[in-house]
């Protein structure tokens, strides 16, 4: 199982939201590469670097973030938040970013993501599904979209899709521990997936439990900020 560790960008700052409420912000590093520099030092490999910014924008915000990350750590990054144009998917990848993270666009244009799986390849491209009560929630989780969470992972398997981040809304920034019930449906309902889980972690023994369900990996950010897991224990799963 992949640990992925998180960093949220707001104004180019590290941040983390509860249940992605922007008015519940924390600011938790001035650069994000302190944090980025600190997930590599302790042997992570991969990071989930999302711009809130550009998810509420509903275009790329912090282009800067993302070639500093990329210029300046080996860290293997995916990079989600309002990304809607064929410019912006190539520009990602020029700068290094490794997959990108589609969540409104996937809800709204299908066609135009089916473009970039067969354009990129599937091993490029991740479906964010943010979900809460079942539904898809979109715009930086401003908007509930008319479609369930299964309805969502079925169309897209069909398109193709092999990588599937699902956060759970509510438990999101939580630290009440992730919903592993959910993750177990859509494995048994999409075995051929490679799940990421997010949403909920709070403590070593919630990603043992993930680990023990068969997800691909399980991004984990506000209980690394607030010191409920260490780095190092990161690194013995």
């Amino acid at each position: 199982m992949r640990i992925i560790p998180a960093i949220d960008i707001i104004d180019g700052k590290c941040v983390r939201l509860t249940q992605g409420d922007y008015a519940q912000k924390k600011i938790y590093h001035e650069n994000p590469l302190d944090a980025a520099r600190a997930f590599e030092d302790a042997g992570l490999q991969y990071l989930h670097l999302v711009d809130l910014d550009g998810a509420k924008a509903g275009k790329v915000i912090n282009w800067d973030v993302a070639e500093m990350l990329t210029r300046n750590t080996s860290l293997q990054i995916d990079f989600g938040g309002g990304i809607k144009t064929d410019r912006e998917v190539n520009d990602l990848f020029a700068l290094g970013i490794q997959q990108v993270n589609l969540g409104s666009i996937a809800v709204k244009e299908p066609e135009k993501v089916a473009g970039w799986i067969e354009t990129f390849g599937a091993q490029r491209i991740i479906l964010s599904a943010d979900v809460k009560d079942e539904r898809i929630a979109i715009a930086g989780w401003q908007e509930n979209a008319p479609i369930t969470i299964t309805q969502f992972l079925r169309n897209y398997v069909q398109l193709g899709i092999e990588y599937v981040t699902c956060t759970d809304i509510r438990t999101d920034g939580m630290l009440t521990g992730p919903n592993v019930e959910l993750y177990k449906r859509l494995l048994l309902n999409f075995p051929q997936l490679a799940l990421i889980a997010s949403g909920g972690v709070s403590c070593i023994e919630d990603l043992q439990q993930l680990k023990q369900i068969g997800v691909d990996g399980v991004i984990v950010g506000k209980a690394i900020y607030e010191g409920r897991i260490t780095l190092p224990e990161l690194t013995t799963l």
